[in-house]
Parts: structure tokens; sequence; C-alpha cells
């Protein structure tokens, strides 16, 4: 009788999950069961938005709180749309939606996001970087041209490292690591469909592989040049109020140049493995899980990603990462926060998808006039949407209701494209959730001692430095 006392939570959890995906395996072999989203009000969006206020205020509100349970908050938040779901939707519809955002996005995502933060940071610049405005500059520059061919993540975790150590002498660096969202974890990865995920999805829709790096390339050297304009410009003022700082005078005798090079190599095995998984059409059919489709190129990839992460670690000594300041805090953070907003961005993102029979009918609208595109809105709507949901279904959203067709938008058709592919990728720097490495990057930072502006503070400077570049930009080009 005892041990069964001690069994009962785990028998009681058994029988539930029994009882949940028993009405399941019924229906998968019928079809798919989702959420409705054109039956959806917006009531349904309130935990996702309840996440972000989470985000936003309690790290100044009750901050000790947040620290210590920011897993379980998110956590409550998931619940809190799952649970309503399970009620009203059926066991079935909540699993599926629950497995098929696991399974298909929240696990390929956080596979990613480890195995370049793992590989990154086993690269270590050597040498001494002074953190001038001219090297500042250059690191985001840097940065930048590496972003659309080894993905904003992984040019974010490369780059991130190298910069807070050339500041770490520096009274006032909070704006260059905000530069550096802005450039390297956003703007950047605008020209290859390894840049940033939308794009990616576009290329697997049929957009050639060069077509952004054509047709964006203006757009992203403009907007690249006046930012880091902008940025030397500040960097030189404050440099100059702190008095043209230099660094203590160390005993250090290394070169400049890079260790733990093998990273390099595995850097570049992370991006074909992601590029393999987008053209690699395997004959096998793909495993089928409650109606879901794991299909082989996706699991290959991850499995691919999960070695080179292990092989990472294998390869690179354990000082090499302790003198990069390497720590899996940042990543955990992400793990977390990002488990809530996945769960809870579903029904916001089905809602979207339901176009003009849903509840944000009149934003869809908004994109057409008499049949015609409305370039300008496509480009602040799909941006703007980037800015809190994930942009690659909201890019996915807005290039369906463009049509879908990757000839048409590639051809007559194509101001509309740039106008959804720049707004999804570009704008997903006006927050620190619009794309994964602004995350990762603010968490590194306040790890090493820099302190981040919160989520609000953030939006204070997005706002007044991207936000008014945005304007000009959409007035020359649409």
């Amino acid at each position: 009788m005892g041990n069964f006392m001690k069994q009962k939570p785990l028998f009681l959890a058994a029988v539930v999950t029994a009882s949940l995906l028993r009405p399941c395996l019924a229906l998968a072999a019928a079809g798919h069961p989702t959420i409705p989203g054109a039956e959806l009000s917006g009531i349904w969006a309130v935990p996702f938005v309840c996440m972000l206020l989470s985000i936003a205020v309690m790290p100044l509100a009750l901050p000790d709180i947040w620290h210590h349970h920011f897993g379980k908050i998110s956590l409550f938040w998931g619940l809190a749309f799952f649970i309503p779901c399970l009620f009203t939707y059926g066991s079935s519809v909540a699993l599926y939606e629950l497995l098929h955002t696991m399974f298909l996005e929240y696990i390929p995502f956080l596979i990613l996001l480890l195995a370049l933060f793992t590989v990154a940071g086993g690269v270590r610049f050597t040498g001494a970087l002074v953190g001038t405005p001219a090297v500042n500059a250059g690191i985001l520059l840097a940065g930048t041209l590496f972003a659309s061919w080894m993905g904003t993540t992984g040019a974010a975790m490369l780059f991130i490292r190298p910069l807070l150590r050339a500041n770490r002498h520096r009274k006032y660096k909070v704006h260059s690591v905000i530069f550096f969202i802005f450039l390297v974890a956003n703007i950047g990865g605008s020209l290859t469909p390894l840049g940033d995920p939308p794009l990616f999805l576009g290329f697997l829709k049929g957009v050639s592989f060069f077509w952004t790096t054509s047709h964006l390339f203006l757009m992203t050297a403009l907007l690249s040049l006046a930012l880091l304009s902008v940025y030397f410009i500040l960097d030189t003022v404050f440099f100059a109020k702190e008095g043209r700082p230099t660094p203590p005078v160390t005993k250090n005798d290394e070169k400049f140049g890079f260790e733990g090079k093998i990273n390099l190599l595995l850097l570049a095995g992370v991006v074909s493995a992601v590029l393999m998984s987008g053209t690699w059409q395997p004959a096998a059919r793909p495993i089928t899980i409650y109606g879901i489709e794991l299909e082989w190129q996706n699991m290959a990839r991850d499995a691919i990603l999960l070695l080179i992460a292990g092989l990472s670690l294998k390869l690179t000594s354990r000082e090499c990462r302790d003198k990069n300041d390497f720590s899996w805090s940042p990543i955990q953070e992400v793990a977390k926060l990002f488990l809530g907003i996945f769960l809870t961005i579903i029904p916001v993102i089905a809602i979207l998808r339901a176009g003009t029979s849903g509840a944000l009918a009149t934003l869809v609208n908004l994109v057409s006039k008499d049949g015609q595109p409305v370039n300008v809105m496509y480009f602040w709507l799909s941006g703007g949407l980037s800015s809190f949901l994930d942009n690659a279904p909201t890019y996915l959203v807005f290039f369906n209701t463009a049509g879908g067709d990757a000839l048409q938008l590639m051809g007559p058709m194509a101001q509309t494209l740039v106008a959804i592919s720049a707004g999804s990728v570009f704008m997903g720097a006006n927050t620190y959730i619009g794309n994964a490495p602004n995350f990762m990057v603010r968490s590194i930072a306040e790890e090493q001692g820099v302190a981040m502006p919160s989520f609000f503070g953030y939006m204070l400077w997005s706002g007044g430095i991207l936000i008014p570049s945005f304007i000009i930009l959409s007035w020359l080009v649409f």
C-alpha cells in the first residue's frame, strides 16, 4: 500500500495521459484536428499578451520573483491557453496543437539555437581588441556582413563576446549592444534564406536563393550604413565623454586570431545541415504522429545539429570556453521563456491564418485596395506583427495573403515580396522577442555586467532610432 501511495501521482498522470491520447489516436487517421481560427475571438490572445507583459514588467516590478521563477511563470501562461483549449475544443485538438508546436516549431527552434550557441561559444577571438568607436563599428559591420551567410543567431553568438570584451573598460556600452541587436541579430540577415527563418520559408516555397540578395541589397545597405553612421557618432560622443579611456595594461602576449578554430568548421556544418533540410527530398514517407508529419530531412537536420553541438563540446577545451565567458544561462533563459511564447502564440497565429474570416480581418484587409496590393501596408503589418509574434509564420501568412505563388511574387509582384521580406526581417529588431538572438544577446550582455534596458526601455531605443529609419525607407521604396 505504501509503494502504491508513493507511485499514485505517476499512476494518475498515466491515466490522464491515456485519456488524452485515446481520442487523438482515433481522430489522427481522420485528419488534422486544429483550432478553428475563424471562430476565435480576441480573448484567446490574452495569455500571449500577459506573457509579454510578464517579460516587460516583472523584471522591474518584482525582480526577485521573476529571477527565481520566470520559467514557472512562462509555463503558467502556456497552460492558460492550453487548458481552456482542452475544455473548449477537446483533448484531440488541444493535444494536436501542443504536439504540432513542440515537434515542428519549438524543439527544432531550440536545437538550432543550442547548436549555434554551443559552437559559436567555442570560438574565441585572441589578441587585445580595444573598444574605440572605429573598432566597435568594425565589429558591428563584420557581424552584419556575416549574418546573411551564417544566420543572425550564428553571427550574433560569434561576435557578441568580442564586442563585450573590447568594451569591458568602457562606462557606456549599452548602446553598443542595442545597435548590435539592430544590425547583427536582425537587419544583417536579410540577404539570403540562411540569414533569417522567414526567408528560409520563402525559399522552401519556391523563392530563388539569391532573389533576396539582389532585391533587398540596396535597402539593407542603406539602412545598415545609416545605423552604423548613427552608432559611430553616438559612440564617439560617449567615448569622448568618458575621457577616451584605455584598458588597464596586462601581460597579454596573444596575437590577434582565433582559438577553437574547429568550431568555424562546425559552424559551416550547421549552415549546411539547415540548407540540406530545405533542399533534400527523401523518398521515404514522413513519420506521422497524431496527424503531424515528421519529415526525414528535418529529423536528420536536428540529429546532425545535436551531433555538431556534442562535437563542439568534445573538441573545444574548457579553458577556451572559460576565457570566452561561456555559460549555459542564456540558452536556458531562452528555452524557458520561448516555451511560453510558442504556446500562447498558437491562437494568435490561427486568427491571422484565418485572414479576412478571423478576428484580425480589419488588419488583413489593409494590405489590398481594389484588388491591388498596398505594399507599404505589407511592409508595416508584416513588420509590426513580426515585432511581437514569430516572424516565420507571420511572413508565411502575408506570403499566402499575397497569392502564395512564388513565380508571381518574384515577377510582377516583386515589390510586394520585398515589402513582406523586409518587414519580417528588419522589424524583428523592434523588441527583445522579435527575433530569438535578441534575447540571447541581452542575456549574455547582462551576464557580463551590462545593465541592459527593460522590455519597454529597449523599445524606446528602437522607437526613437529604428521607426524613423523605417518610415524614411518605406517612403523611398514603397
